[in-house]
């Protein structure tokens, strides 16, 4: 039995070793925003107000949230962010989080821009993953439409093929460059549509080596029974199971839309419900490592502490590529560098985009570090730790 791994998520010299002292400062004055919710839900308004009526505000953006949490405007920019990343042994993935006008024309331009990461991807250790949201690519209201067993008109049925297809083009170009992708996780009412296309491009690409994932929200109620199902269609078609685990962020979204439209709400009753899933599902997935790669997308202390234990009490080494643990750029560094500093295998999710562009995922990153109980707060805490410990040492 291996000895459990020396990990403390206090150790904030680790933490922040990324970090200048003037970083630091900026990074308490975002946190110190974040953290007052009326000022977030002001700002976010006010900003979205500014980039509207074309006021200068992008200097202003690109110094503070919009610099903290993403890696540029584009692919070349978020270079100098991935070099400083790897330094410490956190590797990336580019993220284009920009969303589209919901037309062919904006579907194709996303595509194109992600095919651009895959091939930046290839070879490049730093940068293990791409990944897409299928949204990006299709119209979801057609695959609302199926999954609900509504029949499509030709025209809708011609515009989801191509959505399938871009699917699959960027699958198939992960496969031959040899990277892996991910695809995200998005609204449970035509979810059973987009893993059907991710499935189908599993068992295509996933035959030798796992290149296609998909995402697993794990506070809806169905989800643990929903992934030991892929599982077991994935090992009778003798595939192997890409898995991204995420708690999920969009509750109030679904329950709203669950009791406006009389269904029974998919959302876990209760934060422990989800948690116990999340740590239910991680274990599952060690215990099945010969069929099954996992990316533990996790911002809780003990998620990520107790899949550690794991790989320790499965012998499994912690540089082993069928296991990642994943964080957002600008957010838990504790986490995220002291397991890098462990040993372990972390890739920061790095979003980049036009910033006026971007601003919509700028404005629910800051509305779910609110929402998140005491996520921005814990966040906030750290930093002014961290300001006084390098005060104190410098004495």
């Amino acid at each position: 039995m291996k000895v459990k791994p020396e990990i403390s998520f206090e150790n904030l010299e680790v933490a922040f070793a990324s970090k200048s002292d003037g970083e630091l400062k900026k990074m308490y004055f975002i946190f110190a925003t974040i953290n007052n919710n009326l000022a977030v839900s002001v700002g976010t308004k006010l900003a979205n107000w500014a980039f509207a009526l074309k006021l200068p505000i992008k200097g202003l953006m690109k110094n503070t949230m919009f610099g903290h949490f993403c890696g540029g405007e584009s692919i070349e920019d978020c270079q100098q962010v991935v070099d400083k990343l790897s330094e410490f042994n956190v590797k990336s993935i580019l993220d284009y989080s920009v969303e589209g006008k919901g037309d062919e024309e904006s579907y194709e331009a996303t595509k194109k821009e992600i095919l651009r990461t895959i091939k930046r991807s290839a070879g490049d250790d730093n940068i293990p993953f791409a990944v897409f949201k299928v949204t990006g690519l299709g119209d979801f209201k057609i695959m609302t439409k199926i999954q609900s067993g509504k029949k499509l008109s030709t025209k809708e049925l011609t515009a989801f093929e191509r959505a399938k297809n871009r699917v699959d083009e960027l699958c198939l170009e992960a496969f031959k460059v040899g990277t892996k992708i991910l695809a995200d996780a998005e609204d449970s009412w035509y979810q059973d549509v987009l893993d059907t296309m991710v499935y189908e491009a599993m068992e295509k690409y996933n035959r030798e080596s796992c290149v296609v994932y998909n995402t697993f929200q794990m506070y809806r109620h169905d989800m643990l029974d929903r992934l030991k199902e892929a599982h077991k269609t994935a090992k009778m078609k003798g595939y192997i199971l890409g898995v991204k685990l995420v708690r999920g962020a969009y509750m109030e979204k679904e329950r709203e839309r669950a009791e406006k439209k009389g269904y029974p709400s998919p959302i876990q009753p209760d934060k422990l419900s989800t948690d116990r899933d999340y740590d239910a599902a991680v274990k599952y997935c060690v215990e099945n490592i010969d069929t099954i790669c996992l990316v533990s997308g996790s911002h809780n202390e003990q998620s990520n502490l107790m899949l550690t234990e794991l790989l320790s009490k499965f012998n499994i080494n912690s540089k082993d590529d069928r296991v990642y643990f994943a964080q957002l750029y600008g957010m838990s560094d504790n986490i995220s560098f002291n397991l890098a500093h462990a040993g372990f295998n972390i890739v920061k999710y790095v979003p980049y985009g036009p910033v006026e562009k971007v601003m919509p995922y700028l404005s629910r990153r800051a509305e779910e570090n609110t929402s998140v109980a005491g996520q921005s707060s814990r966040e906030f805490e750290l930093i002014k730790r961290e300001i006084k410990r390098r005060k104190i040492s410098k004495k």
